[in-house]
């Protein structure tokens, strides 16, 4: 028996017992430990993007699902890092709901977790987007990248409030439910595995993840802003065609519901879900013995 309780995995009672370990964990980093592993989580969802961004360019053959599925596929490299790796991403890191509900960490301390990751993803996909334009890879593919990353970063600041909110709390109810996955896993190899499904699905279903976007409309910003005649006269394009791509229309716009969406789609959705499923009573339990 002992030797099967090591390989099964862990029951879905037993994960959200880990998830309240998990969140004293977090809420106990340092400050400077904490926005170092979140600046990490945003460059490793960023790297993610950037794959993203390139297996989306050019003419494809396949079906619009298949593409989309393909795209998706590559981007879990990101959730993979930050998880394997041990980084602190803002998104999954909305689980934290669980320990609070719990009484095992503050609301202070949740609060505390969450503006300080945010500010480190932030940071982190800014700066892989401003290193990624520095080396010019958005002018391979006779400007094809470049195109791509401007079109994506359209996109997603045409989006009203309301659509972006709402695909951000769709996006962020598969992200957690990835994050959720990994507590029952013993091994990197379950781990993995557990990540690819939800991400590839939410990534091809264009559901609007709040980090990926700290990479996605920045590097189509700095794109926009550029100044560089060569590559929009590869691309036959103009700055001007893509007039809503501003700063303002992303923090505003897009940034702003979607984290909003993010929070109540992971918070809402999911952690507080299984807090009232696995551990409400045994909290009420506790709470009339003392």
């Amino acid at each position: 028996m002992t030797q099967l309780s090591n390989i099964n995995s862990f029951s879905p009672d037993e994960m959200a017992h880990k998830a309240e370990v998990i969140s004293i964990k977090k809420t106990k980093l340092d400050t400077a430990s904490m926005f170092v592993l979140a600046f990490l989580a945003g460059a490793y969802i960023a790297f993610g993007a950037v794959i993203a961004t390139t297996i989306a360019t050019g003419g494809s053959s396949l079906p619009y699902g298949v593409n989309k599925l393909l795209i998706g596929l590559v981007f879990t490299l990101g959730l993979i890092l930050v998880v394997v790796g041990g980084a602190e991403l803002f998104t999954g890191n909305n689980l934290l709901i669980i320990g609070y509900l719990s009484g095992k960490i503050s609301l202070r301390g949740m609060l505390r977790n969450w503006g300080i990751v945010y500010l480190g993803n932030f940071v982190g996909s800014v700066s892989i987007a401003a290193l990624m334009f520095l080396s010019k890879q958005y002018t391979f593919s006779g400007g094809g990248i470049g195109l791509t990353a401007l079109n994506i970063g359209a996109a997603k600041t045409n989006l009203g409030f309301i659509q972006a909110m709402a695909l951000g709390i769709l996006c962020n109810i598969l992200v957690c439910l990835a994050v959720w996955l990994t507590f029952s896993a013993r091994t990197t190899g379950d781990k993995i595995l557990a990540i690819i499904p939800p991400i590839a699905a939410f990534v091809a279903a264009g559901f609007e993840h709040s980090v990926a976007n700290m990479y996605f409309i920045p590097m189509a910003l700095f794109i926009k802003n550029s100044k560089d005649a060569a590559f929009f006269a590869m691309i036959g394009k103009a700055p001007a065609d893509f007039a809503n791509l501003t700063w303002g229309n992303f923090l505003s716009g897009n940034l702003l519901p979607v984290t909003i969406g993010n929070i109540i789609g992971g918070a809402g959705f999911v952690g507080a879900v299984y807090w009232f499923i696995y551990l409400r009573k045994s909290d009420e339990n506790t709470k009339e013995q003392n």
